[in-house]
């Protein structure tokens, strides 16, 4: 048992890599120009009104979006409505429990050319 190693699920690992080339990190650069645009303030209240704004209306939006792009790249479009019923509110308390208090810093100290990759 010590030496079974799991084995990789290169499929998987593949469409995770796509997706973040070509939806993940091409969204959120745009959506960090865009709400460094509509929020102009600096200092904790314009990261504060960022984070609100990133994790309370786009992040539960993208985190549908993410989820069915992926059953869909997994030959599963017919899973997207079920799978997020069950697991999208699980998913997206998940994101808050981690992304909240790290998207504050990052919104707070990080340039925004860079937030991209702190992300």
């Amino acid at each position: 048992m010590i030496d079974q190693v799991p084995s990789l699920d290169l499929k998987r690992t593949f469409l995770f890599t796509l997706l973040g080339l070509v939806l993940v990190g091409p969204t959120l650069h745009f959506w960090y120009l865009y709400l460094s645009r509509l929020v102009p303030l600096s200092g904790a209240s314009g990261a504060f009104s960022r984070l609100v704004l990133d994790q309370f209306l786009f992040s539960p939006i993208f985190i549908g979006v993410f989820l069915a792009s992926l059953l869909t790249l997994e030959g599963r479009p017919s899973d997207v409505v079920p799978k997020l019923q069950q697991e999208w509110f699980s998913a997206v308390i998940a994101n808050w429990k981690l992304w909240i208090p790290f998207q504050f810093l990052n919104f707070r100290f990080v340039p925004q050319q860079f937030q991209v990759w702190m992300a």
